[in-house]
């Protein structure tokens, strides 16, 4: 039995039980998979259920919004995670201590290779840098982007956001308001990484009469897995890459640090849209 859970705020429509429980049964694994929603959890305190998952069986959990930041600052982390990376979404406990990881960066750039190959991301554009946007953020530098351009309406966390990766050697620059349109213009790639195209957040959040040029695109949001955005952006004739391959690598990932196991990711995609046809369109 490998028992895993998923620490965050109001997760009850995360779809991460489904994706892990399928890749422990294709590795001959019971898995089960609790939600710890700290909606429900009276005098919820991060470390204490952290502590509570390591002594009652957990194998690792994975934490989510808003807890990112602060499990990074009471959890030793993997040898691969960047230093200046200060968010983790995936916590194992071991009999040596617990390690943190974030796989939402890992995943990220196994999910650009996958889509785009050797391609190299060149100058980007990226709007939102909230919790996913540093995961991506840091996913462009570990891609070799020659120039990453931050957008964000709060523009003390965008510049926060580029401070952070410019000190870990990233070329890295806050765009404002005002230059934002000159930015979408000059960019190879353009990524959103802020709710909006969700559901219950829909259309784009980007102008679309800027689009021609650009070469790919990217939308952190996989619900709808086919947004606005990309609509726009494959009618522009880019390149892109749904938000679902993020949940998809950074799920791998995780399942891989959790059971040790070595994922077959061709075959678990195939899986996953034979058991849920429906998450073709979201």
């Amino acid at each position: 039995m490998l028992k895993l859970g998923l620490i965050g705020k109001g997760i009850s429509r995360s779809q991460s039980a489904r994706l892990h429980v399928l890749l422990g049964r294709m590795c001959g694994m019971d898995v089960t998979y609790d939600y710890l929603d700290s909606d429900q959890i009276a005098d919820f305190d991060l470390i204490k259920q952290l502590t509570k998952c390591a002594d009652t069986g957990y194998a690792g959990v994975n934490v989510t919004h808003p807890y990112k930041t602060s499990a990074r600052k009471l959890i030793t982390p993997r040898r691969r995670l960047p230093e200046a990376l200060g968010a983790v979404n995936t916590v194992v406990f071991r009999e040596d201590g617990w390690r943190g990881d974030n796989t939402d960066f890992v995943g990220f750039m196994r999910g650009y290779r996958q889509q785009f190959g050797d391609a190299k991301p060149g100058t980007v554009l990226q709007l939102g840098a909230g919790g996913v946007g540093l995961a991506t953020a840091f996913g462009l530098r570990g891609l070799g982007a020659d120039k990453i351009l931050i957008h964000d309406k709060d523009v003390a966390r965008g510049e926060e956001l580029v401070a952070t990766i410019t000190a870990a050697d990233a070329n890295a620059v806050f765009v404002g308001e005002s230059d934002l349109a000159d930015a979408v213009r000059s960019a190879d790639g353009l990524i959103n990484c802020t709710p909006i195209g969700m559901n219950q957040y829909p259309g784009c959040p980007f102008d679309v009469d800027l689009f021609g040029g650009q070469k790919w695109a990217f939308d952190a949001v996989y619900t709808p897995v086919e947004t606005a955005f990309l609509r726009a952006a494959a009618k522009s004739g880019m390149e892109v890459m749904t938000g679902f391959e993020l949940f998809f690598f950074q799920g791998i990932e995780a399942f891989e640090v959790f059971s040790g196991a070595e994922i077959d990711a061709d075959a678990a995609r195939k899986e996953y849209f034979s058991a849920y046809p429906e998450a073709l369109t979201g």
